[in-house]
């Protein structure tokens, strides 16, 4: 299966095709073999994913996932053959692994939340990796019906090599909560592709948060199937000595009358002088506002703070736009230490100058935690930042 023509690298003779228009094929042999002088593959460390960008590794299995509906009222779970028209509806792998990853998948599994259901407790999925001798593949599509609201949370956990597709399918009025909370062991390798189809006035909250794994690369992309969507994106990730996280976004506005807010926030701490032991994120951020997608409001931040020595943040922010009929946008992103004023003024109160770090740290990461919804994952999530910073070299 190619990308049908809607979501298409089709683009009319005179106009430049756009990062948007990037090809979509569930065929693997579309793709060529990531390398290192590609664009898309520059920073990624090739050699630590186990093959995965090949097709080499370790035996193929389905992934091991739990689905919690909390036996709630118009919620329902199930497994459809991949080619259902209810799978691939918000879009089709955009690179090789994630091809793979479809090919290998006999079947979805399909979390379909009724119209004008509303959820009152989250729905809770628990992906688990299978271990290093295995590598699992998986596609999940979440799918709410026009007008319902719910909130899902996935978690990855165990380690091993995964690799797998993610559909958020948002019908005309419905407004969804997701966390992606990547949880994995020490050893774990992750590529992930990640689509979001936001219907007309609907509303999502997709929060990432990375802490676990060895590799994980996540490519989010936003797309609107009708006027007045609102996106937010937001993130947070703590990359400990010798982890790789990479986050690729794009939001690509094409309806007019959407809005869109994207706010990632980062913290790195490596060893220097050993190999393999740096710490080392990459967030690109792409915005595409097309020539229909008029009273557009949209901005993206991240922002990153390298604690120790060995330790490396690319943020690169990236904004397209083809129409000057927006409300608004802008992008901003920075890479630094402590600030020198908020130290001052801690330490300046009788702060020890370990505790005002952390007091610090706390605080750059609250403004994301803080909008998380579910009172249990923003604890969850507050009390991994605590022992990250139980074991943060200061």
């Amino acid at each position: 299966m190619t990308t049908p023509t809607t979501q298409s690298t089709v683009t009319p003779a005179n106009r430049t095709p756009t990062k948007g228009d990037r090809f979509q094929s569930t065929n693997p042999e579309d793709f060529p073999v990531p390398y290192g002088k590609d664009e898309d593959w520059r920073f990624t460390p090739l050699r630590r994913l186990r093959g995965l960008q090949k097709n080499d590794g370790a035996p193929a299995a389905r992934q091991q996932i739990s689905v919690d509906t909390a036996g709630q009222a118009g919620v329902t779970y199930t497994e459809l053959p991949m080619d259902d028209e209810r799978v691939g509806r918000a879009g089709l792998p955009v690179d090789r692994p994630a091809a793979e990853s479809w090919t290998h998948c006999e079947v979805a599994d399909y979390i379909s939340i009724d119209k004008e259901s509303v959820l009152t407790e989250p729905v809770t999925i628990v992906i688990t990796g299978a271990g290093d001798d295995v590598t699992t593949y998986g596609t999940t599509v979440v799918d709410l019906g026009n007008f319902a609201e719910a909130v899902v949370v996935i978690r990855y956990e165990g380690d091993g090599v995964h690799s797998d597709n993610l559909e958020f399918v948002l019908g005309d009025g419905s407004q969804l909560t997701v966390v992606v909370w990547e949880d994995w062991g020490r050893t774990a390798v992750h590529l992930s592709n990640s689509h979001v189809l936001v219907g007309r006035d609907a509303t999502v909250r997709h929060t990432s948060a990375i802490f676990g794994g060895d590799v994980v690369r996540a490519l989010p992309h936003v797309r609107y199937a009708g006027p007045g969507g609102d996106a937010e994106m937001l993130g947070v990730y703590f990359a400990d000595a010798g982890q790789y996280f990479e986050q690729r976004l794009l939001v690509d506005h094409s309806q007019p009358n959407c809005r869109s807010n994207v706010l990632y926030k980062g913290a790195l701490q490596g060893e220097e002088g050993r190999h393999g032991t740096e710490a080392r994120t990459v967030w690109i951020g792409d915005c595409l506002i097309r020539p229909d997608a008029t009273g557009t409001d949209t901005y993206e931040t991240n922002k990153n703070l390298v604690l120790t020595g060995g330790a490396r943040a690319d943020a690169i922010p990236n904004l397209e736009i083809q129409t000057g009929e927006i409300v608004g946008a802008g992008h901003a992103a920075t890479v630094g230490r402590f600030d020198d004023e908020h130290m001052f003024y801690l330490m300046s109160r009788g702060i020890p100058d370990e505790v005002a770090r952390r007091l610090i740290i706390r605080g750059f990461f609250s403004d994301v935690i803080r909008r998380v919804p579910v009172e249990q994952v923003r604890n969850s999530l507050e009390d991994v930042v605590e022992q990250e910073l139980a074991n943060t070299v200061l």
